[in-house]
């Protein structure tokens, strides 16, 4: 097992420049956790801050920091492993898996599986892996390749690992992981939403998912290819007719936490549009902590262009988890939460993108 690494300053970004006076009551430890298990790619999705936005220096996070990282938390009920990378880059992920499923965490994570050979896809299924939710941004080789900055054969090979990896799961009589596909929606390419039941019938894959673009400004990622509350009546009409056609197939067609994705594209501003973030339970429910141990708000934080040090609430290298959840900085940032000035992570959440 690799030895924790305390990282330099450099990595862990600036902790300074506390707002003054800052208290308030702990808060119970968080039961749910993302854990960026690499922030290592294979894609450059042309959507990712990743791919335009200045990022921390690649590293894995090992399974002996895993287990120092959660052994800090007595109960962790919900463990997400992806971030700003590709999980199966990850030699030791399916160690990971087993390890969190053995704290009797619900564990998944999103991944372009490209990467799912067999090795890897039996040793997911051995660890009880929950769910596994495939990024799908193409219904053709061209638009996928597009869209994900990849070659144009990228899709059929994504297409023949996943119809192997299901094949697996019925030669072991496995139910998990729980497979699904999401697809971000976007100008670019929401005309191809109905070829992923196409895909999904081929696979074996049940289910799909529609979520909303998150745009910084970059590339794909502008505020012109979303289509929350901008959806024209063809869009509209062709996540109708995904819908119909799942229906028909026996595939569930859902979006983002559970809703029918033509009402989240479409949703109308509501009474709560002034701080529309306020709705949000992430600042006291969970953390997300990248490869370099650095602790965010959330997974979108990193979404924000601009210096990640401004969004930084701590580092788990250089001190414990519980210090840095009810410290001085955790607690200015939900200060501003409750405000009517939050920190620019969240000012736009909840009528551009997210909840």
């Amino acid at each position: 097992m690799r030895t924790i690494t305390v990282l330099p300053a450099s990595q862990r970004g600036d902790l300074a420049a506390l707002p003054a006076g800052v208290s308030a009551e702990p808060l119970p430890l968080p039961r749910e956790l993302y854990l960026e298990s690499t922030n290592r790619c294979n894609e450059l999705c042309d959507q990712c801050p990743r791919t335009h936005l200045k990022r921390e220096e690649e590293r894995d996070l090992s399974l002996a920091e895993v287990v120092a990282i959660t052994n800090q938390l007595p109960v962790l009920e919900r463990v997400v492993l992806h971030g700003l990378g590709e999980p199966l880059l990850n030699p030791e992920l399916p160690a990971i898996v087993a390890h969190l499923r053995a704290r009797g965490a619900y564990v998944l994570f999103n991944s372009n599986a490209t990467a799912l050979s067999e090795r890897t896809g039996r040793a997911l299924i051995a660890a009880d892996l929950n769910e596994l939710r495939v990024s799908l941004d193409g219904g053709t080789a061209e638009t996928y390749a597009r869209v994900r900055g990849v070659n144009a054969r990228t899709l059929p090979k994504i297409i023949r690992n996943l119809t192997a990896f299901t094949a697996i799961q019925r030669e072991m009589g496995a139910e998990r992981p729980r497979l699904s596909f999401w697809f971000t929606a976007m100008r670019e390419n929401i005309h191809e939403l109905p070829r992923l039941v196409e895909i999904a019938l081929e696979t074996g894959v049940r289910e799909i998912y529609v979520q909303r673009l998150v745009y910084f400004g970059e590339g794909l990622a502008r505020e012109e290819q979303a289509l929350f509350r901008h959806a024209e009546a063809e869009q509209v009409a062709i996540i109708a007719e995904t819908a119909r056609t799942c229906r028909e197939r026996g595939l569930t067609f859902r979006a983002t936490g559970g809703h029918q994705p033509e009402d989240y594209v479409s949703a109308p501003a509501t009474a709560q549009e002034r701080r529309p973030w306020a709705g949000c339970e992430r600042p006291r429910k969970l953390a997300y902590i990248t490869a370099t141990g650095n602790v965010f708000s959330c997974c979108f934080a990193p979404f924000h262009p601009g210096p990640a040090r401004t969004r930084v609430l701590g580092n788990v290298f250089a001190q414990p988890f519980a210090d840095i959840w009810n410290g001085p900085r955790y607690q200015a940032f939900r200060a501003a939460f409750d405000s009517d000035q939050p920190w620019d992570q969240c000012a736009g959440c909840g009528s551009k993108w997210s909840l």
